[in-house]
């Protein structure tokens, strides 16, 4: 597919459907600003990954306007919300026109008969909760990426939530939303005809389809989210072990132990702490004996709490777990958001602060599995490191992935540090060839490349037809029947495929 250049006419028309100063944007340091992600990108190919003009609407009716005359012209749509995602979905691949929806971020409904609030895509989870505090609820979406990943994003990553064993993940907490798809109709989906239901067997459940969607099937524009009573009382406990091995079982005792008020269990490995020994500034140090770290949340009302601690308390010490203080637990799960998008996470190997930039792989991984993967993909880092000098292994983590029910599989994620201004052409290369080996041993191990980032970078976005299968042709077919210009955000998840003639490959 030839992509056109923007025109003045293009962005003429675009002035006309916004008819507001400030939400056509055409200057350099506009677009980008949001071009960006907080996942590596190589400093030398930025200029090759911008969009022509970026759009800021306010109402549904724009943004199908604003589809509907990319249609028109052929020009590629990027769906852009935090920007906060660690897997490029929001980076254009192809110029074309930006669609920004920061600005479509209202409470339109608190409904507490019901139990829903209805908002725009551009409202971010710590600003909806400051609102609806005074109504003794919450929504209880809570990402690493809390204070600045939006809805629209949310639904388009289908993201995880750290609360996620008690309340559920993203794909959970929304009932139902309204996106423009790639034709620029409107649609309302959900689990059946009414936004306000959690249940429905009539039809197909079109819901889970664009969840996750990655922006390649639409923009949201409206959502009706999932409203709990704001918990009375939560409770953090950690439990440091001298062995990986231990600290695993005691992860799988605590999450298969069935407190309804579980809200999430963490494992830090060997690897993982070592690396936080030296981020010593987002850390408080432990000895060295100390080679994995298992925590568990609970949230609910006190009377739910008090005894479900007092268990999980003997769990955690049941293989030999040293309990970390009661100071120390709770402080380390309130900051749990903190680390999110900081710049400077790196230390050389005499503690000095290096700009290293965060890249991480997670994957869903099933239980048994865990050890050896774990085992193959440190693996990998260290002959990555060896070869060039701008890797480092910042450890792994294996988090509850099940939303109500944490003993089925769970979120194992590799951390890494790169120096992006240091990276040239072949350390990129290297670094999309690490990604690829990483996520094909996830499939190998009947996992799934991403657990909640999404797999449209390079490096895992080609292995998108390997994990899917058989059901890839359906993938496809779906794609092209709903965006037949291929202009929804295109160059992800591998779906460029679904526009060529039978039988060809990219």
């Amino acid at each position: 597919m030839t992509v056109p250049t923007i025109s003045d006419e293009i962005v003429d028309r675009l002035r006309e459907i916004l008819d507001e100063d400030g939400a056509v944007l055409t200057d350099r340091s506009s677009r980008f600003n949001r071009a960006r992600v907080p996942a590596p990108f190589p400093v030398h190919r930025w200029e090759e990954f911008l969009p022509d003009v970026v759009v800021l609407p306010r109402t549904t009716e724009q943004v199908s306007r604003i589809v509907k005359l990319a249609n028109e012209y052929g020009v590629p749509i990027v769906p852009r919300a935090g920007g906060t995602g660690l897997a490029d979905g929001a980076v254009p691949m192809r110029g074309g026109i930006l669609v920004d929806v920061k600005r479509m971020d209202k409470i339109k409904e608190i409904d507490l008969v019901n139990n829903t609030v209805t908002v725009g895509p551009g409202i971010n989870m710590q600003t909806l909760n400051r609102s609806l505090s005074r109504h003794g609820v919450i929504y209880p979406d809570d990402p690493a990426s809390y204070a600045c990943a939006l809805v629209g994003g949310r639904i388009g990553t289908s993201g995880l939530s750290l609360l996620g064993a008690r309340y559920g993940h993203t794909r959970d907490l929304v009932i139902s939303f309204e996106i423009v798809l790639p034709t620029g109709e409107v649609i309302e989906v959900g689990e059946g005809g009414g936004r306000k239901i959690r249940k429905s067997s009539t039809g197909y459940h079109l819901k889970q389809l664009f969840m996750g969607h990655q922006g390649t099937l639409g923009i949201v524009t409206e959502a009706t989210l999932e409203l709990v009573p704001r918990a009375e009382t939560e409770f953090a406990a950690f439990f440091l072990f001298e062995d990986y091995d231990t600290a695993y079982r005691t992860f799988s005792k605590i999450a298969k132990s069935g407190l309804a008020t579980l809200a999430g269990v963490m494992l830090f490995d060997p690897e993982k702490v070592e690396y936080l020994r030296r981020d010593d500034e987002a850390y408080i140090v432990q000895p060295e004996w100390v080679k994995a770290v298992c925590a568990a949340s609970l949230l609910g009302t006190r009377a739910e709490v008090e005894p479900a601690s007092k268990i999980v308390m003997e769990l955690g010490r049941s293989l030999g777990g040293k309990y970390i203080g009661d100071e120390i637990a709770s402080g380390d799960w309130a900051a749990r958001h903190d680390r999110y998008a900081n710049p400077l996470h790196g230390r050389d190997a005499n503690g000095k602060v290096v700009p290293m930039s965060w890249h991480c792989e997670d994957a869903a991984i099933p239980y048994s599995e865990v050890p050896e993967v774990l085992r193959k993909w440190h693996e990998i880092a260290r002959r990555y490191m060896d070869k060039y000098d701008i890797f480092d292994d910042w450890g792994a983590f294996a988090y509850t992935n099940g939303g109500h029910k944490p003993w089925g599989d769970l979120l194992l994620e590799i951390d890494m540090g790169l120096w992006e201004d240091r990276m040239d052409e072949e350390s990129w290369q290297a670094f999309v060839s690490l990604k690829r080996e990483i996520a094909q041993v996830a499939i190998d191990h009947g996992g799934s490349m991403s657990a909640c980032h999404g797999a449209t970078r390079a490096g895992d976005a080609e292995l998108v037809p390997t994990e899917m299968g058989a059901s890839w042709q359906v993938m496809k077919t779906i794609k092209r029947a709903l965006d037949p210009h291929n202009i929804m955000n295109p160059g992800k998840q591998s779906l460029d495929e679904a526009y060529l003639p039978e039988g060809a490959q990219r």
